[in-house]
């Protein structure tokens, strides 16, 4: 997901010093390390040696690495929306001008160097498929991005923006699925393509 650049402090010496508070280094951290090498393939002890923390701390602070999982799925969610639904609808004065300009964002974050898919997909692929935690984390994820692109829709003129927006937020996962496997971020123009025949077709 895409991300800020983290606040620091030089030292005397001139060595940087993260002054940032040990939840958000290990939130950070974690982010990092599940997002490019996998939740199961990354221990504790890679996270608290990213972090510069004890692993007292993440343990007081998250109670076990599956928290610290819930704490950065429920992060990199909240920080991915206010960056995708602020890039669609800034300069897009009509619901359909918001529609179209969804997969012209996603191919932008495609193109970015630390794009390693959906955290949410990936996590959700990592672990037993009846766990339902995170199955609960990411569900209310989607539900808060299909509904506002159900309120584009809407604005756009469907018949059934509910009915459009899951379609899209299908196409939308099937693209970030194939952009992490092929590394090719042209694969957003073909799902503007879908996304925009089913628009059509909605009207």
């Amino acid at each position: 997901m895409p991300k800020k650049n983290a606040g620091s402090a030089a030292s005397e010496i001139g060595a940087p010093i993260d002054i940032r508070a040990p939840r958000t280094r290990l939130i950070e951290a974690a982010s990092q390390l599940f997002c490019r090498y996998g939740i199961n393939a990354t221990g504790v002890d890679a996270v608290i040696a990213q972090a510069g923390t004890a692993k007292t701390t993440l343990y007081k602070l998250f109670g076990s690495k599956e928290g610290l999982v819930e704490a950065v799925l429920e992060q990199e969610g909240r920080l991915w929306r206010e960056w995708f639904l602020q890039r669609v609808e800034h300069g897009a004065e009509t619901g359909r001008d918001r529609v179209a300009r969804i997969f012209p964002v996603l191919k932008e974050w495609f193109a970015e160097e630390r794009f390693f898919g959906c955290p949410f997909i990936n996590a959700i692929g990592e672990h037993d498929k009846s766990e339902d935690r995170l199955r609960d984390i990411t569900i209310q994820h989607k539900k808060q991005v299909l509904g506002r692109i159900e309120s584009w829709a809407a604005d756009a003129g469907a018949k059934d923006p509910a009915a459009f927006a899951h379609q899209v937020g299908v196409l939308m996962d099937g693209a970030i699925v194939a952009a992490m496997v092929t590394r090719d971020p042209g694969v957003a123009d073909h799902a503007a393509a879908a996304a925009s025949a089913l628009l059509q077709a909605a009207a």
